[in-house]
């Protein structure tokens, strides 16, 4: 018996809302996806910066244990050395599939021992609202990512950008096919980020938006970031 996240999930359509419960089995993290190679070289050298290798090639497709998912609204990470990213996120589910959003979340303090290792001690929170890839495909390049931190006792605006810096769901699920894998029945894959305002860097708190201003739609998702203490 495989490894599973069950959750139940609000499918936002043009016809309506529609609950499921949703199987995830198996999750991809697509790395190093940007369009506009002066943004991912920036997204590139930000991690250089904190000591990350640069990619063999991009994309890049990592794995992660689906036990890594989390629609909690807290979770808990090794001291202060870890941050988010807000992403898109795409699941096929029901032989259809869906646009959400989610958080990469990573330790930075291991990411330049490895960054397999790295997306693997944390967990990667995902809202529980989808829409079909298929009612935004004609204005993908306008939806919006954005995420915000607390910082200095507010809200202080961390990414804000679009996934038109990023490659398209139809260009990245033809990148994963021409590394030999698929967007299979209960899968969901991370497409990617832009860069952080400021520089990477950790926060108790973590809030991420996917915005479509045409069909005037937002997914949300917030959480909280608790450090266990490192002592040994």
């Amino acid at each position: 018996m495989s490894a599973r996240v069950e959750f139940d999930a609000t499918f936002t359509s043009r016809t309506g809302q529609e609950r499921d419960r949703v199987t995830i089995e198996k999750v991809i993290v697509g790395g190093w996806t940007g369009r506009d190679k002066a943004a991912l070289q920036h997204h590139i050298d930000e991690l250089a910066k904190i000591g990350v290798k640069p990619p063999a090639k991009t994309p890049l497709f990592y794995r992660v244990g689906v036990s890594r998912l989390s629609v909690a609204d807290a979770i808990e990470v090794i001291g202060d050395g870890s941050s988010g990213e807000v992403e898109y996120v795409l699941l096929n589910h029901k032989g259809r599939i869906w646009v959400g959003a989610g958080s990469d979340h990573t330790d930075r303090v291991v990411e330049h021992m490895g960054i397999t290792v790295a997306k693997q001690l944390c967990d990667k929170p995902i809202a529980t609202e989808f829409w079909p890839l298929d009612e935004v495909e004609g204005h993908w390049d306008q939806i919006l990512i954005r995420s915000t931190i607390h910082e200095a006792g507010g809200e202080v605006v961390y990414q804000d950008g679009g996934v038109a810096g990023l490659l398209s769901p139809a260009e990245l699920l033809g990148h994963l096919k021409a590394d030999g894998g698929e967007l299979a029945e209960r899968t969901l894959m991370f497409g990617g980020t832009c860069g952080a305002i400021g520089g990477v860097r950790f926060s108790p708190r973590f809030a991420l938006d996917l915005i479509d201003p045409v069909l005037n739609r937002r997914i949300s998702h917030a959480y909280d970031v608790v450090p266990v203490p490192i002592l040994g």
